[in-house]
């Protein structure tokens, strides 16, 4: 079993990001491109992509622990979630060599980014109700649905569309993943009015009969379940790293506040009902990073049923852990904790992300009462 305590290599690459992040203005709910490429110049970006193709041959592990500390710093960046760890998978794992050439070298440095579109207005992620449909036309598909809640459509060069194809065989509908650049005509997409504070914009998406040539399609057509999950559990993990990093952050500010505010001559961080639930807030983040870390390894050593538990724990653990330690940040500061200057109110907001995406809470209960305790469904 792979060791949930850091390598020395890991310790070195968290305090390089670290020192990174912090000498750079703070970048959430503004445009954070510049971050990015110089995020990717030093090879945090594609840290887990292929040597090959210009990554770093690092795994899940190494990207995660990345966004965790630019979180931890109070520049968290969303596409990572969506770019390179869930695209910049499965494009590694499944994709043609012409789809790794001409994808991964760009994901890796920066210069281009990858949106995924999976979420609609009535299946949600359920991939079995997924309705955007792929049809054959000739050698081409053509692509209709609908998509929702898709983050960066605007800034990403293409969208990884999951969408599903009818199995000749037995005439169900099975997933499947389409490379759909941001140009492509009958490609639409409308911004979503938001009242989280991101750079990242959230869109909804329309395909109406969108052409795509042949070799737009990810993988195997048979095998879109499996390339699906490759990319879903990543996504859990780095939306548990996303989450961990922001309750860091929150409760950084909060201890820097708790040692410095002075009431009847005795700072109040001195006080157990101050100090106590800040310390609740810090190991909840601990045992949700180890969780994370867990997940983490699974997946890189190729363990992916392990993975996908550990995976959906790890973001529960997070998002609650999230959610706690901003709320009580935002309590330590009292008036304060609704200023501007301290930047903590908008994190109320943010927080709930880590809880909400990119699944609920509640569907991970779900999963872990069916998977793991074997308690029948009640849907």
């Amino acid at each position: 079993m792979p060791t949930t305590i850091e390598s020395e290599d890991h310790k070195a690459l968290r305090t390089a990001v670290s020192t990174f992040a912090k000498n750079h203005p703070r970048t959430l709910g503004t445009d954070n491109r510049q971050f990015w490429q110089e995020a990717a110049k030093l090879g945090y970006i594609g840290v887990n992509l292929p040597e090959a193709y210009g990554g770093g041959g690092g795994g899940i592990t190494e990207l995660s622990l990345v966004l965790e500390e630019m979180g931890a710093a109070g520049k968290p960046l969303l596409m990572m979630i969506v770019s390179p760890a869930i695209c910049g998978t499965v494009i590694s794992r499944f994709g043609t060599d012409a789809q790794k050439r001409d994808w991964l070298p760009p994901l890796a440095d920066g210069t281009r980014l990858m949106a995924f579109g999976i979420t609609e207005p009535d299946a949600g992620s359920n991939s079995h109700r997924i309705t955007t449909t792929a049809r054959r036309d000739g050698t081409d598909w053509l692509l209709t649905g609908r998509k929702v809640f898709i983050s960066g459509v605007d800034i990403a060069d293409a969208t990884l569309v999951v969408g599903r194809t009818e199995d000749a065989r037995t005439g169900r509908l099975k997933p499947c993943l389409f490379i759909v650049p941001r140009d492509t005509p009958g490609f639409e997409r409308r911004q979503i009015d938001m009242e989280l504070n991101a750079a990242e914009k959230q869109f909804e998406l329309t395909l109406d009969d969108v052409r795509l040539p042949a070799e737009a399609l990810v993988g195997d057509e048979d095998a879109g379940l499996l390339q699906l999950f490759a990319g879903l559990n990543p996504e859990r993990i780095m939306t548990a790293a996303f989450g961990i990093g922001m309750g860091r952050y929150a409760l950084s500010r909060a201890l820097e506040y708790a040692r410095e505010r002075t009431v009847w001559k005795t700072p109040i961080g001195a006080h157990q009902a101050i100090a106590h639930p800040l310390a609740q807030a810090h190991i909840d983040l601990e045992l949700a990073r180890l969780m994370t870390q867990k997940a983490a390894h699974l997946y890189d050593a190729g363990d992916d049923t392990g993975a996908g538990e550990a995976a959906n724990m790890a973001k529960y653990a997070a998002g609650e852990a999230c959610v706690k330690a901003v709320d009580q940040a935002v309590h330590t500061l009292g008036g304060n904790g609704l200023t501007r200057e301290f930047g903590l109110a908008q994190l109320i907001t943010a927080s709930r992300v880590a809880r909400i995406a990119p699944v609920s809470r509640e569907m991970i209960l779900n999963y872990v009462s069916h998977q793991t305790l074997g308690l029948p469904k009640s849907y």
